[in-house]
C-alpha cells in the first residue's frame, strides 16, 4: 500500500507535540526532584530530635556522627551522650559527607557546591570543630580516619567510579600531619611489595587507611584484580602485603585485630562483602554475626564491638555486632553515618 507523504504542516505539528511531551516530562522530573529536596529540608515527625548547640570533639563519653535525619540539620556533625545514643542530638552546624575524629581532632570531607558542578575538600577541624586548614581533593569522598593521637589524618576519594563493587574505579588516598608539615598526596607513590616482590603495575589502588600510630598504618591495596591488607610506613614510604581479600580495614583499640570487608565467592557481584575480623598475629579470620552485605569501614566502639552503616529510611542507619563472631546485629542509631566515639 502506498502511503501519502506527510505535509509540512503535519510534520511541524508532530514535532511540536513531541517537544511539548518531552518538556512536560522534564518539568515533571524537575518538580519531583524539588519535592524530594523540599521534604529533606523539613523535619519528620517520626525522626530523631535534633537541635543546634555547641559540639566539642574532646567531649567525654559521646558519640559523634553525620546526622542523616531530614530537616535543617541534615548532614551536620551531631553529638549525643554515649549512654543515650538514641536521645536528642546536638547539631554543630558543620556539614560533612565523611567524618572521623580522635583525640580532639576531626577530619571532615565536604562538598563545595558550584554553579556547574560540585567540588570537594578535606577540612581539618580542631576540638571546637573550627577549620584549621583544608585541602582540595580530586573526587568524591569515601573514607576518612584520624590517628589515635589526633596528629595525623587520612582520606580516600573516588577519582573515577563510585563503588568498590566492580573494578572500574580509581581511588586516591592522602595522609597529612595536622601541623601541615608533610602531605603524602597519593599513597600509590609508596613502594608496594606482595609476597616479597616489588609491584610496579599501573593499576595499583590504595584506600581505607586505619592508623596504628602517626607513622604506621594499615590499608587496602589492589592490583592485578586482587586486594590485600597492607602495612604502611610513612618513614620508609612502603606498603607491605600481609593478607589477601581484605578491604576497608579498621584496627582494634589494642592493635591486635583488623575488622574488614571480605569478598565472598558466589555472592551477588553488587553485594559481595561480609564483615570479618582478622587476628594480626595468627592471621586467623573470624566471620561476625552480620550476614548482610557491608560496604563500609567499620568502627570499633570499644575492644569488643563493631559499628557500621547499612541502608536505612533516611539513607543510612548505624548497626552493631560483637567482633568475636558471637551474637546478632542490632540497630544502634537510625539516620546516622560516619561515627566516632570519645572516651
Amino acid at each position: 500500500m502506498n502511503r501519502m507523504p506527510l505535509s509540512r504542516t503535519a510534520r511541524l505539528l508532530i514535532l511540536l507535540a513531541t517537544v511539548v511531551v518531552l518538556g512536560a516530562v522534564a518539568v515533571g522530573a524537575t518538580l519531583a526532584a524539588a519535592g524530594r529536596a523540599d521534604r529533606k529540608d523539613r523535619t519528620q515527625s517520626d525522626g530523631p530530635k535534633v537541635t543546634p548547640g555547641a559540639v566539642r570533639l574532646d567531649g567525654p563519653h559521646q558519640g559523634l556522627f553525620r546526622n542523616m535525619a531530614w530537616g535543617p540539620h541534615r548532614d551536620e556533625i551531631t553529638a549525643v551522650p554515649e549512654r543515650r545514643l538514641t536521645g536528642p542530638r546536638t547539631a554543630s552546624g558543620v556539614h560533612c559527607l565523611r567524618f572521623h575524629a580522635a583525640a580532639g581532632t576531626g577530619i571532615c570531607l565536604q562538598a563545595v557546591h558550584g554553579e556547574l558542578r560540585d567540588s570537594y575538600r578535606a577540612v581539618l577541624l580542631d576540638r571546637r570543630l573550627r577549620e584549621v586548614r583544608h585541602y582540595d581533593v580530586a573526587g568524591t569522598p569515601t573514607r576518612a580516619r584520624v590517628s589515635p593521637s589526633g596528629r595525623t589524618v587520612a582520606w580516600t576519594v573516588f577519582v573515577s567510579g563510585d563503588s568498590y563493587a566492580g573494578t572500574a574505579f580509581s581511588t586516591r588516598t592522602s595522609v597529612v600531619d595536622t601541623g601541615g608539615r608533610r602531605l603524602d598526596a597519593n599513597l600509590e607513590t609508596y613502594a608496594l611489595t606482595v609476597g616479597g616482590h616489588r609491584v610496579r603495575a599501573a593499576d595499583i589502588n590504595v584506600w581505607g587507611v586505619t592508623f596504628a600510630d602517626d607513622t604506621r598504618f594499615y590499608a587496602t591495596a589492589a592490583t592485578g584484580g586482587k586486594t590485600y591488607l597492607v602495612r604502611g610506613d610513612r618513614g620508609t614510604r612502603t606498603l607491605r602485603a600481609l593478607h589477601p581479600n581484605v578491604e576497608c580495614p579498621s584496627l582494634s583499640p589494642d592493635g591486635t585485630r583488623i575488622a574488614y570487608k571480605k569478598r565472598i565467592a558466589g555472592a551477588d557481584p553488587d553485594a559481595p562483602w561480609r564483615l570479618y575480623v582478622l587476628d594480626l598475629r595468627t592471621l586467623r579470620e573470624t566471620a561476625t554475626g552480620e550476614h548482610r552485605n557491608i560496604d563500609d569501614q567499620a568502627v570499633w566502639r570499644d575492644g569488643h564491638t563493631l559499628v557500621y552503616s547499612l541502608p536505612g529510611d533516611y539513607g543510612s542507619d548505624l548497626w552493631t555486632v560483637p567482633a568475636d563472631g558471637t551474637g546478632t546485629p542490632h540497630r544502634l542509631l537510625s539516620a546516622a553515618l560516619a561515627p566516632a566515639f570519645t572516651r
